[in-house]
């Protein structure tokens, strides 16, 4: 690793920090038996991604001048644990592919998934242990509270899908729990793990929470706007399966022609592939579209302006470059 002699410009340091993460994962041992269980967690850690949440843990520590060493633990924990909630997710959601590959429960059966995905939540948590001795109770507290968070707002999530009623403010109290609790365990424990006062940790916890906003709403956008080759999975798909995403329940508020299109839709189980072009258009000439960039930008502006009060410093402005390439991604 190379946080003794940082690269100079934050986009080098975020592409230092993506390989050495990538190199941690692969370092992880996960060579037991039964060979299935085993082989399957390989396969979950080597699906590659952003890796966006153990690079934000790293520079929160290295913000506050941990060594990447020492925090990259608990990064890599943050990593497996999400990788862990995405199988899972997977299972929940009879999803057939993630990242462009099979997903788990396709490539093996659903038993082995759930099991997989189980023994990836034990390897966080041994992971979590091999950071800061010192900071270990403060990371290990804000970690365990995040867990709770997450599933409530699967919880929501779930029962939102038997719900015709869904608010957008009840929709960002779920995704601050499913999306925004991972993102803001991030930026707290790697604070934490570098020592930083309290108050700091609250700052950043509360920056990754409306960086999981922004986050979640541009991938509700992206589902209905993004080329299916880069988005990797069917464009439309939340539309077809009559998911209650930031565009559905606005359209729902907002009343009219197109709320009650969207409604007739979801009493069908959702629309059918060939109407997604149609539906898209409606969403896009009510504002739906506009208004969902909008917030985009809003909760990731607010993000960046916590970030900003980091010390000076590379690791300080690749983490607003990180937000930058967030609100910019197309897939």
């Amino acid at each position: 690793m190379t946080a003794d002699n940082p690269p100079e410009s934050p986009r080098d340091l975020l592409e230092d920090i993506r390989s050495d993460v990538e190199q941690f994962l692969s370092g992880i041992p996960l060579d037991g038996t039964p060979r299935d269980l085993y082989e399957a967690c390989r396969y979950v850690l080597s699906g590659g991604g952003k890796r966006v949440r153990p690079i934000a843990t790293v520079l929160a520590g290295e913000a506050y001048g941990a060594d990447r060493e020492e925090v990259m633990p608990v990064a890599a924990a943050i990593e497996v644990f999400h990788n862990f909630t995405l199988v899972h997710d997977d299972v929940m959601d009879r999803s057939v592919t993630r990242r462009g590959r099979e997903t788990v429960h396709v490539k093996w059966d659903e038993s082995m998934a759930i099991l997989a995905g189980d023994l990836l939540l034990g390897v966080a948590y041994e992971l979590l242990a091999d950071g800061p001795v010192n900071t270990a109770g403060a990371v290990r507290s804000a970690f365990s509270r995040m867990v709770r968070r997450l599933c409530e707002g699967q919880a929501l999530d779930m029962a939102f899908e038997r719900s015709d009623d869904v608010s957008v403010d009840e929709y960002l109290k779920m995704i601050d729990g499913k999306t925004g609790a991972l993102l803001a365990c991030c930026l707290e424990c790697g604070a934490l793990a570098a020592g930083a006062p309290s108050d700091v940790a609250a700052n950043l916890h509360h920056a990754g929470v409306e960086l999981g906003r922004a986050f979640q709403i541009q991938d509700d956008l992206l589902d209905a706007t993004a080329h299916t080759e880069r988005w990797g999975k069917r464009r439309g798909q939340d539309l077809i399966e009559g998911k209650r995403t930031y565009l559905i329940v606005d359209a729902l508020e907002q009343g009219g022609a197109t709320r009650s299109y969207v409604r007739d839709a979801l009493g069908r189980g959702g629309f059918e592939p060939e109407e997604v072009d149609e539906a898209v258009e409606q969403l896009a000439t009510s504002g739906v579209l506009d208004r969902a960039a909008d917030r985009v930008s809003v909760y990731s502006e607010s993000a960046a302006h916590r970030i900003e009060r980091l010390p000076a410093g590379t690791p300080r402005d690749a983490l607003l470059a990180l937000i930058d390439q967030l609100n910019r991604r197309t897939h």
